[in-house]
């Protein structure tokens, strides 16, 4: 099939999905208007983030960093702090970099060409599409996997879409449609498209065929192949990685420091670890090196924490010590609440209150 039969199969899709978004669309704080700082927030966040989860960080973003100005000049423990259990912590420096490009080098104003908003920090292609059409009408359209699920859904396209040749190609046959759709509503195709796919085409489970606008021009449907779409490479198994996680504890004050600029949590506050699944007495023993003092042990549990390529098994032990060495930044169960960002992944490991 080549592109120009695809485009005019492409277009029938236009008016009734926009007809059933118009009547279906979530209500969505950052679909309240199209200002560009705001949706842009809202693409960010919702990289690998339900929508529920997102819901209160977004409005809490806001109201502590109001503007792109508000953003390039936050401190960036307050900006962690912000971002705290969101998870993908460099979603928020890239933020914090394209904020201070557009400072620097768009006169503080949101750039609006596809070209421009591509140039920033953190914003790829599926980004640049969704900002570029809501914010600006432009004919680019925000291929995610939610898009790519639709598309290869109705075209039965069995090529694998973890292939960025393929992404590329779809994204080229989409732009087609978006150049015949009227500019002032390219980007409410960008959202229904979105919206199909997360709330009927959905990824796990089976999607919602009856209330589909486009269940009549859909060749997976009507060939009964739903399920071998998307094509997709096989996931690689997460490694596993074992640590001991120490919460030292002097009076009320709770012992982290700094993990290094580089690598997996990078900058963020963390709880003293170390490698490898320690028995008790080993962990005590370990301990000592840190001159902490004469220490009891409270408590000994296991954790788990999955990140995307990885899994942390972590025995959290929680010491009761009298000294607090210089080696250790020594918080209280305030600074935790209000100032310090410690990720998920460290968080769990404190005593349950």
């Amino acid at each position: 099939m080549n592109k120009m039969d695809t485009r005019e199969q492409q277009n029938r899709i236009v008016p009734p999905l926009l007809g059933w978004f118009a009547e279906n669309a979530r209500d969505l704080p950052w679909r309240q208007n199209r200002e560009p700082y705001r949706v842009w927030l809202s693409e960010i966040m919702l990289q690998q983030t339900r929508v529920e989860a997102v819901k209160p960080y977004y409005a809490r973003f806001l109201a502590a960093l109001p503007d792109i100005q508000a953003l390039s000049t936050c401190d960036h423990d307050a900006l962690m702090k912000l971002w705290e259990g969101l998870g993908y912590y460099s979603r928020a420096r890239n933020l914090q970099k394209a904020a201070q490009q557009i400072t620097e080098q768009f006169d503080g104003k949101f750039p609006r060409s596809y070209e421009e908003i591509r140039s920033l920090a953190g914003i790829g292609d599926y980004t640049a599409g969704a900002i570029g059409s809501i914010c600006f009408d432009l004919p680019e359209p925000a291929v995610d996997g939610n898009v790519l699920r639709v598309y290869t859904r109705l075209f039965c396209d069995a090529r694998c879409t973890d292939d960025t040749a393929v992404r590329k190609d779809i994204r080229d046959r989409l732009r087609l449609v978006y150049e015949d759709t009227a500019p002032h509503l390219r980007g409410t195709l960008t959202q229904a498209l979105m919206e199909l796919g997360a709330t009927v085409c959905v990824p796990n489970g089976t999607p919602h065929c009856e209330v589909c606008p486009l269940h009549a021009m859909c060749e997976a449907r009507r060939t009964g192949s739903i399920a071998e779409y998307p094509v997709r490479k096989q996931k690689k198994t997460r490694r596993t990685e074992e640590y001991t996680v120490y919460i030292l504890q002097c009076g009320d004050r709770i012992a982290v420091r700094k993990r290094p600029k580089t690598g997996l949590l990078a900058g963020l506050w963390e709880l003293p670890h170390l490698d490898g699944k320690m028995e008790t007495q080993a962990a005590l023993n370990a301990a000592e090196a840190w001159h902490t003092g004469a220490a009891e042990i409270v408590s000994q549990r296991n954790c788990v924490h999955i990140f995307t390529h990885i899994e942390w098994h972590m025995t959290a032990v929680h010491l009761l010590v009298t000294k607090m060495p210089d080696c250790f930044f020594w918080v209280t169960p305030e600074q935790l609440a209000s100032e310090i960002s410690l990720p998920t992944a460290f968080r769990i490991c404190l005593p349950e209150e």
